[in-house]
């Protein structure tokens, strides 16, 4: 099969599909032993990012909604809308922003095709499973299993259509 290398500064973050945090799958198995065992090979190993804790997606959140505001105020365009992409070396992060001012951001490689069509999913996911569901407020966190599944299964998606997928 494909031998995936993974860059510096990523982790496991899953393996055969099941979700990894820190040394441990979801299902309670330790990373280290399983990988160690010969018996459970062929093995299927997601490598990424560590995953960031909500702490630290607020503060980055924060950061990127000021730059945002600063961006509008400086665009020499009029009624700027503010920031829709920042490129650098390593990484585009793509911004939308909706009608209603929410802003979903999507930090990708710099090669990766169809981020818009990517953002435009996520907004029709929170639409359809975040604002259509009755215990969720605006301005929360959004603790919705459908939201969750369609996310992932979106974000999947965009990942197997790789860094030279359909238009941008």
């Amino acid at each position: 099969g494909r031998r995936a290398v993974p860059a510096v500064g990523h982790a496991v973050l899953a393996i055969n599909g099941a979700e990894v945090n820190g040394r441990f799958t979801a299902d309670g198995k330790d990373v280290l032993e399983f990988l160690g065992n010969p018996a459970n090979y062929p093995v299927s190993i997601r490598f990424g990012r560590h995953r960031l804790s909500s702490n630290e997606k607020l503060m980055l959140a924060s950061m990127f909604h000021s730059l945002f505001a600063i961006g509008s105020q400086l665009s020499p365009e009029v009624g700027s809308s503010g920031i829709e992409m920042l490129e650098t070396d390593t990484f585009k992060l793509h911004c939308f922003q909706t009608l209603t001012g929410i802003k979903f951001m999507v930090l990708a490689d710099p090669r990766q095709t169809g981020i818009d069509a990517l953002l435009r999913k996520i907004y029709e996911i929170y639409s359809d499973f975040a604002l259509k569901n009755p215990f969720y407020s605006l301005e929360m966190p959004i603790r919705c299993e459908l939201f969750d599944q369609n996310l992932k299964l979106a974000l999947e998606v965009a990942e197997k259509a790789g860094p030279f997928g359909p238009g941008s």
